[in-house]
């Protein structure tokens, strides 16, 4: 036997699989001229629930009772849709998808806070850097820096000035 006859069979069989598939997704109901009609679309809002005959998967019917209504609330409510007992009552929400975004949400507050926290740490390790830093340039001790060709020089008054100048910046920005 051939691989490629094989092949074929495979392909074929998993094509003729998909449109099976696709016929289970089907809705059968009687529209308002007494005509059965096929869709894979749910029948329109005005069809009575006791006219869908079949839905997609023969699952059987539930119905959906909008949140803050009770079942049975009222009798036009009772007539269009009727309610088998010990069916669930869809109240729209999810438990474990609440859940979740609670999760979410307190991980997501977690870290905002902690990002804060380092923030606010930095900020604080700038701002005691900024006080020493002016304390150095107020006291009138020599300062010598290094120049791009590697010497040494002394920080003369204009320069001083300059750094007391940037220093009481970060100062200001970082000690609030």
């Amino acid at each position: 036997m051939s691989f490629k006859p094989a092949l074929k069979t495979v392909v074929l069989a998993l094509s003729a699989a998909s449109f099976a598939l696709s016929a289970l997704a089907q809705w059968q109901w009687i529209d308002k001229d007494g005509r059965k009609v096929f869709s894979d679309r749910s029948p329109p809002s005005d069809i009575r629930e006791k006219d869908i005959l079949k839905r997609p998967g023969n699952r059987g019917s539930v119905a959906v009772v909008p949140v803050g209504e009770a079942v049975g609330s009222s009798p036009a409510a009772t007539a269009s849709a009727p309610v088998k007992p010990g069916a669930p009552i869809l109240s729209g929400k999810d438990a474990q998808l609440e859940a979740k975004k609670k999760q979410a949400e307190a991980e997501e507050a977690a870290k905002k806070k902690a990002e804060d926290e380092k923030v606010a740490a930095a900020k604080a390790e700038n701002c005691n850097t900024a006080k020493r830093y002016l304390t150095t340039l107020d006291s009138g001790v020599r300062i010598a820096e290094t120049n791009a060709s590697g010497e040494r020089e002394v920080m003369g008054d204009s320069r001083r000035a300059e750094e007391k100048k940037r220093a009481q910046g970060l100062a200001d920005t970082n000690c609030r």
